[in-house]
């Protein structure tokens, strides 16, 4: 079975507007799946569906087993223990310790009366400092997160993902505010560690080129719809073109490439 299965997933946020169309797609347990496209294509909805930081208007998200959209409250955040999720903006505590920011990451597990007294296990710290040493920002562990570049604050964002041990990681945009040699230190981390730790991966990207080359599958979005879904190395430039909207009118009529 499917880690995730999306099965004719449709959202609006108003009625004018349809941002997501008729998606379909399954992710295996271990893979490492980038989705590409232009600016309002759907891609940050088709994530936050997955975890339902957005709710699903149409179709059905299938996660681990679990019908996503039919979850309650309680449940719900069960489920997001197991989906780790890492954003453009690093969505940090700016004045915490880089530890404190990272242990944040085991808040699902926590009562509420645990969470606000900031209760870990020894095991759980323990955990916090292989993570940092892994990402190789063990050396800040007590600095405020404002105090660190946009590259060492987005692996603090990493090990918060990675310290709830889950399933899968939701990455968006992760390098999108960073520059080409901070953009590679994250792309390699995440690689290097999913794979080693055996944690799915579904990464939003705009650069097609670094989709590519960490990528084991490519899923092209296009106004809302799938029109390519497959190996990295056969993303062709005609594939790119109907993504982007690079070609002629007749050829843009939202047919799914699959390889």
């Amino acid at each position: 079975m499917s880690l995730v299965r999306v099965e004719n997933l449709g959202k609006s946020y108003n009625a004018q507007t349809k941002v997501l169309k008729d998606v379909s797609f399954n992710v295996e347990a271990g893979e490492f799946v980038s989705i590409i496209g232009p600016s309002g294509a759907g891609k940050s909805t088709l994530l936050r569906c997955i975890n339902r930081m957005v709710e699903i208007d149409e179709g059905n998200v299938v996660f681990d087993g679990q019908d996503v959209g039919s979850l309650n409250k309680k449940e719900l955040r069960k489920m997001r223990t197991n989906i780790g999720m890492i954003f453009q903006h690093y969505n940090l505590v700016p004045r915490l310790s880089v530890i404190e920011n990272v242990l944040h990451g085991r808040f699902g597990y926590k009562t509420t009366l645990e969470g606000i007294l900031g209760k870990f296990t020894e095991d759980e710290k323990e955990q916090a400092f292989y993570l940092l040493k892994k990402l190789g920002i063990e050396d800040h562990a007590y600095k405020r997160c404002d105090q660190l570049s946009g590259g060492q604050q987005q692996r603090v964002g990493i090990a918060r993902a990675l310290i709830q041990d889950p399933k899968i990681v939701l990455c968006d945009e992760p390098i999108a505010s960073l520059d080409p040699n901070a953009s590679k230190v994250i792309m390699d981390y995440l690689k290097s560690i999913t794979m080693e730790l055996n944690i799915t991966c579904i990464v939003n990207l705009h650069q097609v080129e670094i989709a590519r080359d960490y990528s084991d599958r490519i899923i092209g979005l296009s106004k809302g719809g799938i029109v390519f879904d497959g190996s990295s190395y056969k993303l062709t430039t005609d594939s790119t073109d109907l993504i982007y909207g690079t070609t002629t009118p007749k050829v843009q009529k939202r047919q799914l490439v699959t390889v």
